[in-house]
């Protein structure tokens, strides 16, 4: 039997080979599409053309091609071509960029030309975007929505304040755009009809609309309402968008109406100066619709809704007999119980919602509370139009005038004309206009203008009915009557005027205003925070972080950089080779400026003598003012007056000695002072004054030394420097003493004159030192 070997070789290896093959053939079809596409053949132009004639080729072009002129399937999609090829050799950059490389995206590096079309293989699978199309359909997304930077900031901004906008950022190279166009195209087909504005950015065509909303990359979904943009963070599914677009709104656009606040509802109208909408329906939310339509009309009609399918509406539907199989929308003014108006439709729709509102949107009488609503009520007059007639009742807010404005109210229902329109205002709350129309006489009693507007600059035509107005069947008549030849003779009035632009009494209060607006941001930078990138948000938490180091890091400083007085200074080697005098000296001046508004002043007694003068710092000095109880008040505030430049120094502390209460301790001070005196040979200490009101000693408890000063009564020379030095010639000392037993109690206050220039002196360590040979007794 013989064993063969048979040897299994792998099959060969082809897979690449297809691969490569395949890609290679790509490419070129790749790069055989992109060949063919030539903004110069599209726009119909030479390579050598000017702008001049690129933009008039330009202009011909889009007119023939634009979808709204011209019906043909393929205008759309050529207008698309004309629009991109403008866009590219309008600008010179991007011109340069495509004859010299064949590129047509700004933001393909320079020098890389279409047919590397693959690069790296090996890393990652690219195409190069700049002749990679995708197959997108453009029957419904981009060109009725698509937004520029002029059209935003001139229409949609404005538009915004009457209705919210959902605005989807997009990109000709995006993956998730395509992904996510059939969600976005159901979203649109459902709050579109709503009054929903609907817009598209496209990032590589407006990328300087994209900076200003914020949208830096694509697909970005934002809401903007009232000028504020707010990008949208959920699942892209049509139940979120829906719900994005209904947090925009206002949260406080629509009242629930029961039977326990209708009445108030209703009664309101006269404080708010606004008719009111009831919308009766049968599901227990409010419908977005109606929501929309009380955003639009938010400024001029206040809405309510009621739900007919809870109990505690039964009164209500029964009073106004609500047939509750579809919904029915009341419109009441000035009478709360009979509406002016009714619309009941099982499909609701937007435009019968804004026709019904805007016909019903002011009150029979409204109150003219600003310039706007006097624009709209009596507008200027045009020569293409009819004369439109101002009738206009000036009175007060009181209830005395309550029966005239009534009674003005029912001459407007019975005289409603097209030419004519009521309205009054309060004197009080406008007074330039009322001086204007009364030539600047207080109205005592209730006055009837009527007034035609001239132009926008305030210029109008009135007459002024003669009697006032009470109300009464006469001056009802003497009105009608003079309305009646006002038509017949516009001539009739006589009399003009400039009138003022009318104070605003809705607006809010400047706190309100502070409040919302810090609201406002605080949410912004909340939604930064928590949504943005990163790499976004860096400029600002670094301007952040940054300004919190600062702060922080100077407290710290201040607080490292100046210890408190319980903390002991460790004496340096150099410092202790010095006298302690000169340490002091040198440490602080008289010209620094103190660190508080008073001067802590403690009174020394035998509880306080060891901490405050026994066991002071080396190079530290209690300042002791000597007083009676009868002179305290006054010394006291003398003295800290006198020492109050110097209170910021931390070597000087300040005390007083109550020498009623001590009355041995200076005696025994400056007799051992007077022994070491005279042991050293000076004899002129033997006699001291028994009054030492109003002395002060700068006591050194370390070094066992002190300096005194005595003080200057009335009457002496101002030049007279003995009261600096602690001991002078007898017949001064006598002359002192004599002044002392002379002085008065006017005198106590000029006792302390010329403690500042001592203090000087003390600080620049030039005063006289008197040593004890131990430290001063305690005050008994």
């Amino acid at each position: 039997m013989t064993l063969r070997r048979t040897s299994r070789h792998p099959p060969p290896r082809t897979c690449p080979a297809l691969l490569a093959i395949f890609l290679l053939i790509l490419s070129v079809q790749l790069v055989r599409a992109a060949s063919e596409y030539d903004p110069y053949k599209v726009l119909g132009v030479s390579r050598s053309a000017s702008q001049a004639e690129i933009k008039r080729a330009y202009k011909n072009l889009a007119k023939e091609w634009h979808p709204d002129k011209n019906k043909d399937p393929k205008a759309e999609d050529m207008f698309i071509k004309v629009s991109k090829s403008y866009e590219i050799l309008s600008n010179e950059e991007r011109r340069s960029n495509f004859d010299n490389y064949g590129q047509m995206d700004e933001n393909q590096p320079f020098g890389q030309s279409q047919h590397h079309g693959f690069r790296g293989f090996q890393n990652s699978f690219y195409f190069d975007e700049s002749f990679f199309q995708f197959p997108r359909s453009r029957d419904f997304a981009d060109s009725k929505y698509l937004l520029h930077h002029a059209q935003f900031n001139s229409d949609v901004l404005p538009d915004s304040h009457k209705r919210p906008y959902l605005i989807k950022v997009t990109s000709e190279w995006c993956f998730a755009c395509i992904h996510i166009e059939p969600v976005w195209k159901e979203t649109v087909q459902e709050l579109e009809p709503l009054g929903v504005g609907i817009g598209i950015v496209d990032l590589g065509y407006e990328r300087r609309l994209a900076n200003q909303l914020g949208a830096h990359r694509a697909p970005s979904i934002i809401g903007l309402v009232n000028g504020r943009v707010t990008f949208f963070h959920q699942a892209v599914v049509r139940e979120h968008l829906r719900q994005f677009i209904e947090d925009l709104l206002p949260q406080k656009l629509v009242e629930k109406i029961t039977d326990n606040n209708y009445l108030a509802f209703l009664d309101s109208w006269h404080v708010e100066n606004k008719p009111s909408v009831l919308l009766f329906d049968q599901v227990p939310i409010v419908p977005l619709l109606f929501k929309l339509t009380a955003f639009a009309f938010r400024d001029y009609v206040r809405f309510g809704y009621v739900d007919q399918g809870d109990t505690h509406n039964t009164r209500l539907l029964r009073q106004f007999n609500i047939n509750t199989y579809a919904p029915t929308m009341l419109l009441f003014k000035e009478d709360t119980e009979k509406p002016v108006d009714i619309i009941q439709a099982r499909g609701m729709k937007r435009q019968i919602m804004d026709e019904f509102v805007s016909n019903n949107k002011f009150l029979q009488v409204p109150r003219l509370v600003n310039q706007q609503l006097f624009d709209e009520l009596c507008p200027v007059k045009q020569f293409h139009r009819r004369r439109k007639y101002c009738v206009l009742l000036i009175t007060g807010e009181d209830q005395a005038f309550l029966p005239g404005s009534k009674a003005f109210l029912d001459f407007a229902s019975v005289n409603r004309k097209d030419v004519l329109r009521f309205a009054y205002v309060y004197q009080r709350q406008q007074q330039p206009l009322c001086q204007a129309l009364l030539h600047n006489q207080a109205a005592l009693s209730p006055q009837v203008v009527i007034l035609e507007r001239r132009s926008h600059g305030g210029k109008v035509m009135y007459r002024s009915v003669s009697g006032g107005w009470n109300g009464s069947e006469e001056d009802k008549y003497r009105l009608h009557e003079q309305l009646e030849l006002l038509q017949k003779d516009p001539t009739y009035l006589s009399s003009d005027a400039t009138l003022p632009e009318l104070n605003n009494e809705m607006a809010p209060i400047f706190i309100i205003q502070w409040m919302n607006a810090a609201y406002d941001y605080i949410l912004q930078i909340y939604d930064d925070l928590l949504y943005s990138n990163w790499r976004e948000m860096m400029p600002i938490l670094s301007l952040i972080f940054s300004a919190l180091f600062i702060l922080f890091g100077t407290v710290i400083i201040q607080a490292f950089s100046e210890p408190g007085e319980s903390k002991p200074r460790k004496p340096k080697p150099k410092e202790q080779q010095q006298t302690e005098e000169d340490a002091s000296s040198r440490a602080s001046t008289s010209s620094r400026p103190p660190k508080k508004d008073f001067v802590e002043v403690t009174e020394l007694t035998d509880i306080t003598y060891i901490s405050n003068l026994v066991k002071l710092r080396p190079g530290h000095i209690n300042v002791v003012l000597v007083l009676t109880n009868t002179s305290k008040n006054a010394l006291l505030r003398k003295f800290a007056k006198e020492v109050f430049s110097f209170s910021g120094t931390q070597t000087l502390h300040f005390s007083f000695l109550n020498a009623d209460k001590h009355r041995h301790w200076m005696p025994s001070l400056l007799r051992s002072t007077s022994d070491s005196m005279q042991s050293e040979g000076h004899s002129d200490v033997d006699e001291e004054s028994p009054d030492y009101t109003g002395h002060v000693l700068a006591l050194n408890g370390h070094k066992k030394y002190f300096c005194l000063f005595r003080p200057v009564f009335t009457g002496d020379d101002p030049n007279d420097s003995s009261s600096e030095t602690s001991f002078s010639s007898d017949s001064r000392r006598k002359s002192r003493s004599r002044g002392s037993s002379r002085a008065t109690s006017i005198e106590v206050h000029h006792k302390l004159d010329r403690l500042g220039l001592w203090m000087e002196r003390l600080m620049e360590g030039t005063l006289p030192r008197l040593q004890v040979p131990a430290c001063p007794l305690s005050p008994q």
